[in-house]
């Protein structure tokens, strides 16, 4: 069976990992017939968001901790992993991606990813495996595919020009599809920086894993 392995980035979409997405994700990967492993860092979260009102909480909380809410505590830390023990590697969305796995939330452009994050996508970049990024977390594609990497983040021109700045190609995308940068075995999905529904991002990443898991 095929193992891919999913970064989470906490669990909630303002400051960690977009459930919907996560969730979704994990769900097309058993239904494309592989395995998912999940990790994320073991750090504080930039910072706690109350998801009733929109508020920043006065409290810190684990990244990693958070993660394994979402993976019912099957979960590791992402300094274990290595990319030679699985055959694809999948990063769902929420700000936790910009956030956590990386500054670009704050920094833009001139964002920087995670040491462990960088070094385990790297890694799968370099043998080759299939990736794919979901909502915002295709933001880190051209700091680790390096100029000329082709990657969507849906159609908002400010994430676009910053994606293109940092050496990205950004291409639009409907929330019902992916693209494909067939030269890098990259996939990406807008998801919810377009879905209006669970099933509108549903749709992209059904279609996305499926290509994944049979590029694995």
């Amino acid at each position: 069976m095929k193992k891919i392995a999913v970064i989470l980035s906490g669990a909630g979409v303002f400051d960690g990992a977009e459930i919907h997405e996560a969730v979704l994700a994990l769900h097309a990967i058993e239904k494309a017939g592989a395995s998912w492993h999940c990790f994320a860092p073991n750090m504080n979260q930039h910072h706690v968001i109350n998801h009733l009102t929109g508020e920043e909480m006065p409290e810190t909380r684990n990244v990693l901790v958070e993660a394994a809410r979402i993976a019912r505590g099957n979960i590791e830390d992402i300094a274990t992993l290595n990319a030679t023990d699985y055959d694809g590697l999948l990063l769902p969305g929420g700000f936790g991606a910009a956030k956590n796995l990386s500054d670009f939330a704050f920094a833009g452009p001139n964002c920087t990813i995670h040491p462990d994050v960088k070094r385990v996508c790297q890694q799968f970049a370099e043998e080759e495996k299939p990736a794919g990024y979901l909502c915002i977390s295709p933001a880190l594609i051209p700091l680790i595919y390096g100029e000329g990497a082709k990657g969507t983040i849906g159609n908002d021109p400010e994430t676009a020009k910053a994606f293109n700045q940092m050496g990205g190609e950004h291409i639009e995308c409907p929330v019902d599809d992916f693209v494909f940068d067939q030269e890098r075995c990259l996939l990406s999905t807008p998801a919810y920086m377009l879905a209006g529904s669970i099933s509108e991002a549903a749709a992209g990443i059904d279609k996305l894993v499926q290509q994944l898991v049979k590029l694995a």
